[in-house]
């Protein structure tokens, strides 16, 4: 045991670097994503993130959006507890069946006009759970779909751009 230890202090740490300072880009994507969203709604936009079923993969980087790197609500959009607060549903994860009722009543929670985005390629055609016996499939098979951000994960830049687009579209 002791070996172990003393290659372990010897060793450098294994962690990834910091993703490249592009502070510019973050900061006129979100700046423009709060413009567009006051524009189109006349005040800030509010996000209810829904796991649907997924590994978790794009909950760590949606959850970056609130990290001091990104930092979104210094654009004022905001992550909110309740999809009654909510315009946006962030949708991530294949549909289980265990979740489906669930997603359904968020939905029906949600004042209307709201925008629905499956978030991942999970959300979009099932990713690698497709065909499982645990899946309904797809959030398009359960909820109108507005945007589609793929990737596994799609990183915090992919999603202010989708976003924006959405607000803008």
């Amino acid at each position: 045991m002791r070996k172990f230890l003393f290659q372990g202090l010897l060793r450098w740490p294994l962690t990834e670097r910091a993703p490249s300072p592009d502070a510019s880009l973050r900061e006129e994507l979100g700046a423009s994503l709060a413009r567009a969203a006051r524009r189109r709604l006349g005040r800030s936009l509010s996000i209810r993130q829904v796991d649907a079923g997924s590994c978790n993969g794009c909950e760590l980087e949606i959850h970056a959006l609130s990290n001091a790197f990104y930092d979104l609500e210094r654009f004022g959009l905001r992550f909110v507890a309740s999809p009654r607060h909510a315009d946006v549903l962030l949708v991530t994860g294949p549909v289980t069946k265990n979740m489906r009722e669930a997603l359904e009543r968020t939905y029906a929670a949600t004042p209307d006009p709201k925008w629905v985005v499956a978030v991942g390629d999970c959300a979009f055609d099932g990713g690698v759970f497709a065909g499982s016996y645990a899946c309904v499939g797809a959030v398009s098979e359960v909820l109108p779909v507005d945007l589609h951000i793929r990737g596994c994960p799609p990183d915090p830049v992919a999603l202010l751009k989708g976003l924006l687009a959405l607000v803008e579209a």
